[in-house]
């Protein structure tokens, strides 16, 4: 009878601790993951995100993971967005992978390396969807070395 009782308990506690871990869920968040680790330059990830609400603050986060192997201490890309309306834009952003030293400065683990930027407390001026496509900026044909990226927008919880 105690070892029921304390199989319960525990039973409760794990769900417990699994609601609690639960925040909001993601508006958005998928993962693009590039052939033989390489992003070639004719190579476009789209994301397409639906906002439901222009009052709402939002966080976007954009993760490039690489591996250990990859031989530059940063990376350009260009996101070409475009709104419910029609709406073009087109901006470069660079990411840093290491530090002028070589050693990492994203999250490593084994031989992946995982960088991330914040863009935090955005507004989204329409309702609808926006698609937002990635292209590599580097000089080179092709970016090796590269596993994924993945575009993650979230409800920020700060609404002020």
């Amino acid at each position: 009878m105690e070892e029921m009782k304390a199989l319960k308990n525990s039973w409760i506690f794990v769900l417990l601790l699994l609601l609690c871990a639960c925040g909001e869920a993601p508006v958005y968040n998928k993962s693009y993951s590039f052939k033989n680790n390489s992003w070639e330059q004719d190579v476009k990830p789209v994301f397409k995100v639906n906002i439901p609400d222009t009052t709402s603050f939002y966080n976007i986060q954009i993760t490039i993971r690489t591996t250990t192997d990859y031989a530059f201490n940063n990376l350009w890309f260009f996101i070409r967005s475009k709104s419910p309306k029609g709406q073009i834009g087109r901006e470069p952003f660079e990411i840093k992978i290491a530090h002028p030293d070589g050693s990492w400065i994203g999250e490593t683990s084994g031989t992946i390396v995982e960088n991330t930027v914040y863009f935090k407390h955005r507004k989204f001026p329409q309702k609808g969807d926006y698609i937002f496509t990635f292209e590599q900026g580097i000089t080179e044909q092709s970016a090796k070395n590269i596993l994924d990226i993945s575009y993650a927008v979230t409800k920020d919880s700060n609404q002020k």
